[in-house]
């Protein structure tokens, strides 16, 4: 499935190699989401496009525990 994924890297990543993630969502119901710094090599978590946008909204209120 990954193979024909669409990947993106996050607009919160940074240039300098950090803490980079990757989602694609150009797939019929499911949101991929791996390292890039590992690219294809990453594991990838698949997920409901609706879990997906529960967890970026839970991000960006702050509501997950640190």
């Amino acid at each position: 499935m990954s193979e024909f994924a669409n990947w993106r890297r996050s607009s919160r990543s940074g240039t300098g190699g950090g803490n980079c993630v990757e989602v694609a969502q150009n797939l019929p119901g499911t949101a991929l989401l791996r390292d890039s710094k590992l690219g294809t090599d990453s594991p990838v978590l698949a997920v409901s496009p609706h879990r997906f946008t529960a967890f970026v909204e839970a991000i960006k209120s702050d509501r997950l525990d640190g």
